[in-house]
């Protein structure tokens, strides 16, 4: 059963001091300071012989993406920046954009870093993390609360 809750919002007067303070208003109200971070959301999911990493990135290319193992340390990052230019013969027009994002993961022991594999397609990066031949599957443990 689920509880719904209804609110009504207080209107918004203008005042003369909301364009005076527009500027500050942008940064501070769902402005700079507000502002989410674009990180994609990952899956990790063990199998038998593997961990699989999925990763929605959507939009991207695979040379976009920069896949790293140092120590027992998986990292995941992307940098892309994209100009357009637009030119005629009373203007010109140049946007850019400017991405990227970085994903550490902690991988544990047991995992063959020579044989980790990459696919990107359909907007998802799965990374293929196989077990070493040979390593135990840890066992799972209940822990009672006392």
């Amino acid at each position: 059963m689920s509880t719904q809750a209804l609110t009504r919002r207080a209107e918004k007067m203008p005042t003369v001091f909301d364009d005076f303070f527009k500027p500050w208003n942008e940064w501070f109200d769902g402005g700079l300071l507000n502002r989410t971070m674009n990180v994609p959301c990952v899956n990790i999911t063990e199998q038998k012989d593997e961990y699989k990493v999925s990763l929605a990135a959507p939009g991207l290319k695979k040379d976009d993406f920069h896949i790293d193992v140092d120590g027992n340390m998986l990292t995941i990052s992307c940098e892309k920046e994209e100009n357009k230019e637009e030119k005629d013969n009373k203007f010109t027009r140049k946007e850019y954009n400017y991405s990227s994002f970085s994903r550490s993961f902690t991988l544990p022991d047991e995992i063959n870093k020579e044989k980790i594999d990459a696919k990107y397609e359909d907007g998802v990066l799965r990374i293929s993390l196989p077990r070493k031949e040979g390593a135990n599957k840890p066992t799972a443990k209940h822990i009672a609360v006392k």
